[in-house]
């Protein structure tokens, strides 16, 4: 079916089944897309509608609310006790980077040492290009040095997206460092006149993503996807671990050496540059990862949510993924983005528990480590109220029993599910972009010429395959 002809310009309008003409004559019909392909403002968006669709659809019998992101809890009498006694030994101390921290402050610390690590070669860079300039005539060492600090200044405002991107979304477009500046691609794709969409292209770090107005929020996220929020120290262990620790028996639950890991942990804390190699134990790197996600001042899951995730399970069967699916878009991107690696990683480890053959004929064998082990192990850690002193579980230990049942069981059912989860269906981000379409259409435009740009992009590709984490963005006919 074509479009139709049109006696004036083409407006922005939706036309129904999942598909919208754009301001420039295309139709664009949405495709399940993975989280991480949206843009940073469609993702605000997201969490409120799945929010609304929690209310109104979803009797989990409990009280929803959107996590806030890094926020402040009340210290222990025994974390400020402790706190008391670093103020006295400040010279010894150091101020951790990622162990103990708000999962939002990990991040921002992984992001200014990169940002330090940037600039330092950059200077290295300088350096060396003056130094060659001073041995060359003086003709070409005023030419050179010209062209160096031509190179310098533009490479001083622009800065490469996470470089351990995953295989399922699409790489992020590069974010400038000064706010208020826009990407390249974005600028193409604007005409003179958008100033509205002008102001709502203005970049912001993950930790401002939190605003006290959403109408001032709104005007501060970027219409591009953001990169992946997920702490080094998360990615690192991952990594190793699925080169090194596949076929490890017992993976997680075999002992690792204390003090190694003592000093992994305190390398990661001092923001030094750590290189997992072959010859780190997968037993020590598996114990820092889960003493990371231990430690963690709020759970992955939230404690917001704690309830609504367990009460899930009370749910008919073929009603739970889907509400599980809108309780994580609850979560603030870097929890959602941490959650999506560890399960990816933990769904990876799962697929070899159990023994196999080469193709050799070699006889392979597995780690033992099941869905259910692992959820058995890492449950705990990612979704729980608080952290209980011994005598609290030995009052209420049949509850806890059946409530430690029960965690181990919703996350078991995301390392089994963990690609569906991700994935946003055509329905949600069509509520998405009607929402936008009522204060912002030159946003809505901007995103369907994006999703459309996305889907030419992909169609030149081979195909490949039936996999979900594979559709594209949107389908369009000019």
């Amino acid at each position: 079916m074509g479009d139709p002809s049109y006696s004036e310009k083409p407006r922005l309008h939706y036309a129904g089944d999942f598909t919208w003409n754009s301001m420039s004559g295309r139709s664009v019909r949405l495709r399940s897309v993975p989280i991480q392909s949206l843009s940073e403002l469609e993702r605000a968006r997201l969490q409120e509608v799945a929010f609304y669709q929690l209310q109104q659809d979803c009797d989990l019998g409990c009280q929803i609310t959107i996590p806030k992101d890094g926020q402040k809890r009340k210290k222990s009498l025994r974390k400020k006790l402790d706190s008391l006694g670093k103020e006295k030994n400040k010279d010894k101390e150091f101020i951790p980077q990622a162990f103990g921290m708000p999962l939002s402050q990990v991040i921002a610390n992984d992001r200014a040492y990169k940002l330090k690590q940037d600039l330092q070669r950059e200077e290295q860079k300088d350096a060396s290009s003056d130094f060659v300039s001073s041995l060359l005539p003086f003709g070409n060492k005023k030419q050179n040095k010209e062209l160096s600090s031509s190179n310098s200044s533009l490479s001083s405002t622009s800065e490469t997206p996470n470089e351990s991107t995953s295989p399922n979304t699409p790489e992020p477009a590069p974010r400038a460092r000064r706010r208020g500046a826009m990407s390249v691609d974005s600028i193409t794709d604007l005409d003179d006149n958008q100033s509205r969409l002008l102001e709502a292209l203005q970049l912001s770090l993950p930790a401002e993503a939190q605003s006290k107005k959403e109408k001032a929020r709104d005007k501060k996220l970027s219409l591009n996807p953001i990169y992946r929020q997920v702490p080094r120290l998360v990615d690192s262990c991952c990594q190793h671990l699925e080169k090194h620790g596949l076929q490890t028996v017992g993976i997680f639950r075999v002992g690792s050496s204390k003090k190694r890991v003592r000093q992994l942990r305190e390398e990661f804390d001092r923001g030094v540059d750590v290189c997992l190699e072959e010859e780190h134990s997968v037993h020590d790197v598996a114990a820092l990862l889960k003493e990371f996600l231990r430690d963690m001042p709020d759970p992955l899951l939230t404690r917001e949510l704690y309830t609504a995730f367990i009460n899930t399970l009370l749910l008919e069967p073929e009603e739970q993924l889907g509400t599980l699916q809108l309780l994580i878009y609850l979560l603030p991107p870097c929890n959602c983005d941490t959650l999506h690696r560890l399960l990816q990683f933990l769904s990876i480890v799962a697929r070899h528990a159990d023994d196999n053959v080469s193709k050799d004929g070699q006889e392979v064998t597995g780690n033992k480590m099941t869905s259910l082990n692992l959820a058995t192990i890492f449950g705990p850690n990612l979704l729980h109220k608080q952290k209980s002193s011994d005598k609290e579980y030995s009052v209420q230990s049949s509850a806890r029993a059946e409530e430690s049942t029960a965690i181990i069981a919703v996350v078991q059912k995301m390392i089994e599910n963990y690609e569906a989860l991700f994935m946003v269906p055509p329905d949600l981000q069509n509520e998405v972009l009607i929402s936008l379409l009522e204060t912002d259409p030159d946003v809505v435009d901007y995103l369907l010429r994006r999703k459309a740009s996305q889907s030419s992009t992909s169609s030149v590709l081979p195909a490949a395959g039936q996999a979900c984490s594979q559709s594209p963005a949107s389908d369009f006919t000019p």
